[in-house]
């Protein structure tokens, strides 16, 4: 048996929180095993075009002298977010409290991202939000908001929001919004969805009740945050390793969240082989982390409810995958909010497993895959989504010919250097030829 050693990159999401928490702290902090990707490197310069002072002590490793939480300025232009759909999503929640105004400008996929969702809890506390409105429908709907966003904030009042979204951006923007108001501010969703703002909060000193915060609030520096291993990236390794044959691929330090493990949860119903070794004791800064050690294994199709898949959503697409080398019919249900991402994922990966022969189908909100068909190779395209083109890299490493992924370079966006670690599995498997352009 062959066993492949991976290292992924630090935790997206838990990046992000980290330098928009560090940055409105009072104190330093070190930020340890930060994701360089760009979305991250977007936050970063959003932070710095408000006059706060990020140095880089290493590759992975930055300082941030936090200004506390009125000591933001006003930018002197636009600030530019890129593609980064988490920043431009959470970020307001901060801005909606200071009293200045700002812009925030996206790429033309993320100008078409929709931001109601957000906007429209923050005028209720009391902050002024304007951006492109979508004209509204033949059949007579409402339209949304659309980037550029422009937010004037003031004194914000304390709301109880229930959203009719699990959405860990929305939530994470409301709570933020709720540390500048006066009074308590609390969340409710459908569905549990990922936790790592109530978490990192607690690590600044914000005490956190289920889901509310009570406002004013002053956050301090930890002095040492440390990020773990982001168990999306490793998805993409759990996966192969469960198909390709004769395999063992070993994951460190991964970050095992239990609001983020849903792909695990899932892959286990599916009779994936995955062990986890994770100690109790090992908790880093609030967030449990482990081994992931995954074997070849025989899949099976399942039903996924729509609160599974809000616990893995960012891994519906590899689970995609997965489910089409397994025996029978996997059906996944709730599926919409894939379809307001980087793309509509449920478009572009339905797209690309058809070209290669998969059965799949669309019925609203649900997916069905029927595993079991032999794939061939074909020409299929990223739609400039990095978790569309991981994906399909992945099921390219059991396709009878060359399977050609154009767009890879959004794959920067949140794994650097994953065609490297990726031609690892490649050089294990010299005869399956997946192949980039």
């Amino acid at each position: 048996m062959r066993v492949v050693k991976i290292d992924i990159p630090p935790d997206k999401s838990v990046s992000h929180r980290a330098v928009i928490l560090a940055s409105i702290s009072e104190g330093s902090t070190r930020i340890k095993n930060l994701l360089t990707g760009e979305d991250c490197l977007r936050t970063i310069e959003a932070f710095r075009a408000m006059g706060v002072r990020i140095d880089v002590a290493a590759a992975t490793d930055v300082v941030i002298y936090g200004v506390g939480m009125r000591g933001l300025k006003r930018p002197k232009r636009p600030i530019y977010l890129g593609n980064s759909g988490t920043t431009m999503r959470i970020l307001p929640g901060v801005l909606a409290g200071q009293d200045f105004s700002a812009i925030l400008k996206g790429d033309k996929s993320l100008s078409k991202r929709p931001m109601l969702r957000i906007v429209g809890p923050l005028r209720r506390m009391g902050a002024e939000i304007s951006g492109a409105r979508l004209k509204v429908s033949a059949s007579g709907g409402k339209g949304d908001v659309y980037p550029p966003l422009k937010i004037h904030g003031g004194r914000l009042k304390a709301i109880k929001y229930k959203s009719k979204i699990a959405s860990a951006q929305i939530k994470s923007c409301i709570l933020l919004a709720g540390l500048f108001a006066r009074g308590v501010t609390s969340v409710s969703e459908p569905v549990k969805s990922r936790d790592h703002t109530e978490r990192m909060l607690g690590l600044f000193g914000c005490k956190v009740n289920k889901v509310s915060v009570k406002g004013p609030v002053q956050l301090k520096s930890p002095r040492v945050v440390d990020i773990p291993g982001d168990i999306s990236s490793a998805a993409f390794f759990i996966v192969a390793g469960c198909i390709l044959p004769d395999t063992k691929i070993v994951i460190k330090n991964v970050g095992l969240n239990p609001t983020r493990s849903g792909v695990l949860d899932i892959l286990k119903k599916m009779g994936a082989r995955i062990e986890i070794q994770s100690p109790k004791s090992k908790i880093q800064n609030k967030e449990p982390i482990g081994n992931i050690i995954v074997q070849t294994s025989i899949l099976r199709g399942i039903r996924i409810s729509p609160g599974e898949v809000v616990r893995a959503i960012d891994e519906i697409p590899i689970i995609m995958v997965a489910a089409c080398f397994a025996k029978g019919e996997t059906v996944i249900e709730g599926v919409g909010e894939l379809r307001v991402k980087e793309t509509d994922r449920v478009k572009s990966m339905v797209t690309n497993l058809r070209k290669m022969g998969a059965d799949v189908k669309v019925e609203g909100d649900s997916l069905k895959v029927k595993g079991g068909k032999e794939l061939h190779g074909a020409r299929v395209s990223s739609y400039g989504d990095h978790r569309t083109a991981m994906s399909m890299l992945v099921a390219g490493l059991l396709v009878k010919d060359n399977l050609r992924v154009t767009g890879l370079s959004c794959i920067k966006k949140s794994f650097p250097g994953f065609e490297k670690m990726f031609s690892k599995l490649q050089l294990s498997f010299p005869r399956k030829r997946g192949s980039k352009k």
